[in-house]
C-alpha cells in the first residue's frame, strides 16, 4: 500500500513538472520505476499507459487555458506516434540486463540536456509568430516519439527544447502542444508494448495509481504554466533525473562501481546541481529586474511624450 501510495504522489509530482515545463513526466516516473527494480520494457510500458490518461487530461486542460497550437499537434503528433511504435518494439526485444543500462543512459542524456539547456540558456523568445513547417515538425516528432518509448520518456525533452529553440511559438503554446501531442505518443508506444512483452509483466495497479495522481496535477499545471518559473524548474528537475541515472548506472553489471567510487560521484553532481539552480535563481532574478527596469523606462517615456505634446498644445 505504501508503494502504491508513492507512485500516486510521484504520478502528482511528474505531471506536475511536466504540465509546467512541457517534459518530465516519462523520465521522472520511469528513472522511479527502473531504481526499485521494474524491468525496462515494463517500466516503459507502465509509464506510457498511465499517460494515456494524463496527456488526455493535460491536453484538454492547456486546450481550456489557450495553451494548444493545434496545427503544431498534427504535425509533430503523427510522426511521434509512429516513432513510438518503433521505439517500443525495438525496447521489447532486448534483454533485461541490456535494456536497463542502455535506457538509464538515454534518461541520464536526457537530464543533462533539461539542466544544461535551462540553467544555461532558460527559454528563447525570438521569432515569434513565424511558421512552423512540417519539415521541421515531422522528423522532430519522429525521432522523440522512438527516444520517448526506448527511454521510458523524451517526447518532452526533445520535442518541447527544439521548438523553443525556434522561438517561432509563445512558451505556453509550446508547452501546451506538446503535452496535447503527447497522448498519440502515449497510445502508440503502449500498442507497441502489448505486440512486444504483453500484458503480463504490467503492473495494471501501478498504472492506475500513476494515472490518478497525473489526472489530478494536469489542471493545476497548465494553470502554473503561466506563473511558475521554467528556468528554475529545468534545472531543479534535470538534477534529480541525473543523480538517479548515474545510481543505477553505477550499480549495474556494466560499472559495478565501489562504494567510496559512488560516494564521490553522487557528491559531485549534488555540487553541480546546488551551482545550477543557484545559477538559474540568479538570472531568473536578474531577468526580472531587467524587465522592471525597461518597463519603468517604457513608463517614463510614454509620461515625456504625454507632457511634450501638452505643452506643444
Amino acid at each position: 500500500m505504501r508503494a502504491l501510495i508513492l507512485l500516486g504522489l510521484v504520478g502528482f509530482a511528474a505531471q506536475l513538472v511536466d504540465g509546467s515545463l512541457g517534459m518530465a513526466y516519462g523520465v521522472t516516473s520511469t528513472t522511479l520505476l527502473l531504481a526499485v527494480g521494474t524491468n525496462a520494457a515494463a517500466a516503459s510500458a507502465t509509464v506510457h499507459l498511465a499517460e494515456i490518461g494524463t496527456t488526455l487530461a493535460s491536453g484538454i486542460s492547456h486546450w481550456r487555458f489557450g495553451n494548444v497550437d493545434w496545427k503544431v499537434v498534427a504535425k509533430i503528433g503523427i510522426p511521434g506516434a509512429v516513432g513510438a511504435f518503433a521505439g517500443a518494439t525495438f525496447l521489447s526485444s532486448l534483454s533485461t540486463e541490456v535494456a536497463a543500462p542502455v535506457m538509464s543512459i538515454i534518461l541520464l542524456s536526457l537530464g543533462a540536456y533539461i539542466l544544461v539547456r535551462f540553467t544555461a540558456f532558460g527559454l528563447p523568445r525570438g521569432n515569434l509568430g513565424k511558421p512552423l513547417r512540417r519539415r521541421f515538425l515531422a522528423p522532430l516528432g519522429l525521432v522523440a516519439g522512438f527516444v520517448d518509448a526506448t527511454g521510458g520518456g523524451g517526447w518532452g525533452p526533445v520535442g518541447t527544447p527544439a521548438i523553443l529553440a525556434s522561438g517561432r511559438l509563445a512558451p505556453r503554446k509550446v508547452i501546451g502542444s506538446v503535452d496535447a501531442s503527447e497522448f498519440l505518443v502515449a497510445i502508440a508506444a503502449s500498442i507497441g508494448f502489448f505486440f512486444g512483452i504483453g500484458s503480463e509483466n504490467i503492473d495494471f495497479a501501478w498504472v492506475a495509481v500513476l494515472l490518478l495522481g497525473g489526472v489530478i496535477a494536469a489542471p493545476i499545471a497548465a494553470w502554473l504554466v503561466r506563473h511558475i518559473p521554467p528556468r528554475i524548474l529545468g534545472s531543479a528537475v534535470g538534477g534529480v533525473i541525473i543523480l538517479t541515472n548515474v545510481r543505477t548506472l553505477l550499480r549495474s553489471d556494466w560499472i559495478d562501481a565501489s562504494g567510496g567510487v559512488q560516494t564521490v560521484a553522487y557528491l559531485v553532481i549534488a555540487a553541480i546541481w546546488a551551482a545550477a539552480i543557484a545559477y538559474s535563481v540568479r538570472e531568473y532574478r536578474r531577468d526580472k529586474a531587467n524587465e522592471s527596469v525597461e518597463a519603468l523606462e517604457l513608463e517614463l517615456q510614454r509620461k515625456a511624450t504625454e507632457e511634450e505634446e501638452t505643452a506643444s498644445a
